[in-house]
């Protein structure tokens, strides 16, 4: 029989040799039908190349047609023509070229003789070259039309010619009208691929490239007469038509082959085989090629291979896992009955060694008067042993040890009551009576049931006591100190302990540093508020002055400048508006109301605000119209694609910018196209920071840098999706992800109408107003505009000078009331004491920077009016014409 390492040896190699075969023929396997799949795929890709060529060759293939039937072009081939009809002609082609976009139109008599083209203002137009000797100029005028590709003898650029022949009335071929096309454009839309696309000829001759050093290639060698008719025809010009190397190894059977190409010096390295697909185009006798890389196949391929290698290692280690199982079943059942011959040995040695040690115990004890047992001294625990009238039988020195029990007590014979007794005396039963405890302690004795439990000394000693009754009659004891065992649970605790107590300091104080953050945090936020606020009382009197200052100036000079200070005060309200609702969202002030929303009509509201500005900018906006209910804050989300727009306008040079939505799942993405340089990958995270922004915009309207940041916030706080993709040179698209809302709980509410302006200062005139501002300038400059517009202001100060001047029955019409009045004055309660001092109750417009939600609803209950600082004249006056207007019709 075969040695066990002999038959380890045979499975090793079996498993090898299976391995190694396994791996074979599914990476064979594999690499098959993989190169089968790519060969159809790339067919498939070639159909599309073929079909491309032939739409392009096909747009222009009626031009010569149409062309030919022109009865200018009829009449200037029957008879001579002057310089001026030559130059009619040439126009006529130019003109025709132009609307077609092709290359080159030329007309061309029955000698060959180019009488007019569309080039003709180029250095290397086609008039008055003879074109005799090219295929395309023979067969028009031997068949009626003709087709050739090749380089052009004048220009030296290559391209498809498409001949028909003109015929006078009587069918006689007067000359041709010949188109040539340019496909260039087509080798740069094939450099998109990865693949090389290749276009040959009836000759073999490569004329179509994806990449150049392909171009001009011979697939198949010439032979001497297809030498002399490229010469004659002069189709390649003098490029040199270099043989391409390359060897079939396969081929496959949809008509793909296997290609190796063998390395040049102006050729680039290609992997060892690759797929080579051909396929003819109709109508030509060209073919069109494919070369595709086979790096998919062969990684399929080992893929494959480990595969079928693994699931053989798998096969074959579970074989042999089943039949390790089943000899280890063997040998347990073997085990198990030699183990269960020994068990009943060992116990019947078990029973008859313990009837032993009771019996040399006794002997010992009749022996001598110690009681020890030399049998008992090798253990580590105490041990006693007592018989069925609980009186001692043998122990050893350990149990002694432990309780420190005198000499004189350790007899055979003693009842161990007395022992209990001793230790009682010495406290060691412990609290309670001492009787109870004596006679509970031998009751369980005298039960003879099992038992197991911790003691504790005095002097920290822990005991482990574990008692068993003896076949015979009687009970065994044996105590363990375990005080070891039990202080390094105790110091595990501890540990344990301190941990959780380092844990809890270090969340505390975790807590005292988020607490602190969101202090300084709350901090900033009310110091950003604060300068802010500070910031727009001089811009809002700057504003004023500016539109006072546009009244006083003559000239178009002085407008421009006017304008000019007024958009530099426009861009910086801007920013400092933009800080002031970062800080809102930060310190979690900004109001969110979230409810089913309508998208369409907001999407039509903003195609019609942004229109007219993308138009000025020569732009095309268009919104796609849509029917979703999305689930948001409306306001938000409008400044969300406000800012989406607002951007794609500012930095697109020109084409279309594109609103529409798409629904992904439960969810529905508004997308922003535009046509605009694109954004490069290393800054698409960038432009969401503070002051970030591209340096392609216009250069008078580059932005804050602060709106990508506020939509990058507003799409947090309203768990908004926000994110963008970009390629260079193609344009970018910007998009927010909403959750769709329930149709039928949508708000459809109708847009407020708008309260038709006066044309004219008609409500103003004659009308009286305070102006309470804290803000001196900001006094002035309302004063003036008020003024200005037949308005009369008895007072324009701070709220001192506005108590102190408050009279019975002299109230104005209309306050215009600041809230911060400084000095611990608010605008709403210096307006109530006025009433007071008045008995009068007038208008309110109130005119603060604070841009609080909240303000703003107190103030529409009411009924006052609200601007926010810094003020637009127009807004102001439109405001108060209102209020004015309201009051003259007692709505107030």
């Amino acid at each position: 029989m075969p040695t066990p390492r002999i038959r380890q040896l045979w499975t090793l190699l079996i498993l090898l040799a299976g391995t190694v075969a396994s791996m074979f023929a599914a990476g064979q396997w594999a690499w098959h039908r993989s190169m089968l799949d790519e060969s159809e795929s790339v067919q498939r890709q070639l159909g599309l190349y073929g079909q491309a060529l032939a739409q392009r060759i096909d747009r222009y293939r009626t031009l010569p047609e149409v062309l030919a039937l022109d009865a200018q072009l009829q009449g200037a081939l029957q008879h001579p023509l002057s310089a001026a009809q030559v130059q009619q002609l040439n126009l006529k082609l130019e003109q025709a070229n132009g609307a077609s976009q092709s290359s080159t139109l030329t007309l061309l008599n029955r000698e060959g003789l180019a009488v007019a083209a569309s080039n003709w203002r180029t250095a290397t137009s086609n008039v008055g070259v003879d074109y005799s000797f090219r295929p395309y100029v023979q067969q028009a005028l031997a068949q009626g039309r003709g087709s050739f590709y090749g380089i052009g003898v004048t220009t030296g650029e290559a391209g498809y010619f498409l001949s028909q022949a003109i015929r006078d009335e009587t069918g006689h071929i007067l000359g041709l009208v010949a188109i040539k096309i340019a496909l260039q454009e087509l080798e740069r839309q094939w450099l998109q691929t990865p693949d090389i696309v290749l276009a040959s000829d009836a000759h073999g001759v490569v004329f179509l490239a994806s990449q150049d050093a392909w171009r001009y290639r011979l697939l198949e060698p010439l032979d001497d007469e297809e030498r002399r008719e490229l010469n004659a025809t002069r189709q390649y010009a003098d490029q040199p038509l270099r043989p391409l190397d390359m060897r079939v190894d396969e081929h496959m059977d949809n008509g793909g082959r296997l290609v190796q190409v063998q390395p040049a010096h102006d050729m680039p390295t290609l992997p060892a085989r690759v797929l080579w697909q051909t396929q003819p185009l109709p109508g030509t006798p060209w073919q069109l090629h494919l070369v595709h890389e086979t790096h998919s196949s062969v990684a399929d391929s080992r893929w494959a291979a480990a595969a079928g290698g693994g699931g053989w290692l798998a096969l074959s280690l579970l074989v042999l896992f089943v039949r390790q199982r089943q000899r280890l079943a063997r040998l347990r059942q073997r085990s198990r009955q030699e183990l269960e011959t020994v068990l009943q040995q060992h116990a019947q040695e078990l029973r008859t060694a313990q009837d032993g040690i009771v019996q040399a115990a006794q002997q010992a004890a009749q022996q001598t008067d110690t009681g020890l047992s030399r049998s008992l001294e090798h253990l580590p625990q105490g041990v006693v042993i007592i018989d069925a009238d609980l009186k001692l039988v043998a122990w050893n020195s350990r149990y002694v040890q432990l309780f420190r029990y005198p000499a004189d007590l350790m007899q055979v014979g003693r009842p161990i009551e007395d022992l209990m007794r001793h230790n009682a005396r010495r406290g060691l039963l412990g609290p309670g009576p001492v009787e109870e405890a004596i006679e509970r302690r031998l009751a369980h004795l005298r039960s003879a049931t099992p038992h197991l439990h911790e003691s504790a000394k005095d002097d920290g000693t822990v005991l482990e006591i574990r008692g068993n009754p003896l076949p015979e009659g009687g009970f065994v004891t044996s105590y363990a100190d375990i005080t070891s065992y039990k202080n390094a649970a105790r110091e595990l605790r501890s540990l344990a302990d301190a941990l959780e107590q380092r844990v809890a300091d270090r969340t505390r104080d975790l807590d005292a540093a988020r607490r602190e953050a969101e202090q300084a945090n709350r901090s900033k936020t009310r110091f950003v508020a604060a300068a802010v606020h500070d910031l727009l009382q001089p811009l809002n009197a700057a504003r004023m002055f500016s539109s006072l200052l546009r009244s006083h100036l003559q000239g178009d000079a002085a407008q421009h400048a006017a304008d000019s200070i007024e958009g530099a005060l426009a861009a910086q309200d801007a920013i400092l508006n933009s800080l002031l609702d970062i800080s809102r969202i930060e310190s979690g002030q900004m109001d969110v109301h979230i409810h089913d929303v309508a998208l369409g009509p907001l999407l039509q509201v903003l195609g019609h605000n942004f229109g007219v500005l993308a138009e000025s900018q020569g732009l095309k906006l268009r919104c796609v119209p849509t029917r979703a209910v999305v689930r948001t804050d409306e306001n938000l989300l409008r400044r969300i694609v406000q800012n989406f727009v607002s951007n794609a306008i500012r930095y697109s040079r020109h084409g279309r910018i594109v609103v529409g939505c798409r629904k992904a799942g439960d969810h529905l993405r508004i997308e922003v196209h535009d046509q605009g340089p694109g954004i490069p990958e290393a800054l698409q995270r960038e432009i969401f920071e503070e002051f970030r922004r591209l340096d392609e915009g216009r250069a008078d309207d580059r932005g804050t840098g602060l709106g990508l940041a506020i939509v990058e916030r507003l799409g947090r706080l309203l768990g908004h999706e926000i994110g963008l993709r970009s390629q260079l040179g193609r344009g970018s698209v910007f998009w927010v992800c909403v959750p769709l809302g329930d149709p039928a709980a949508a708000q459809h509410t109708a847009a407020p109408a708008t309260t038709q302006q006066p044309g004219d200062d008609a409500p103003l005139r004659g009308s009286s107003a305070w102006v309470i501002e804290d803000d001196g300038p900001t006094c002035a400059a309302t004063r003036a505009l008020l003024q200005r517009w037949g308005c009369d202001v008895p007072l324009a100060g701070g709220p001192q000078q506005a108590l102190e001047q408050a009279r019975p029955g002299q109230a104005p019409q209309l306050v215009l009331l600041d809230v911060h009045l400084g000095a611990g004055h608010q605008g709403p309660e210096v307006y109530a004491e006025l009433c007071q001092r008045w008995g009068q109750s007038p208008a309110v417009i109130l005119v603060t920077a604070e841009r609080d939600a909240t303000l703003r609803r107190q103030a529409a209950e009411r009924g006052w009016g609200f601007l926010a600082k810094p003020v637009r004249a127009p807004a102001l006056r439109a405001l108060v014409s209102q209020t004015l207007l309201r009051l003259q019709q007692g709505m107030l």
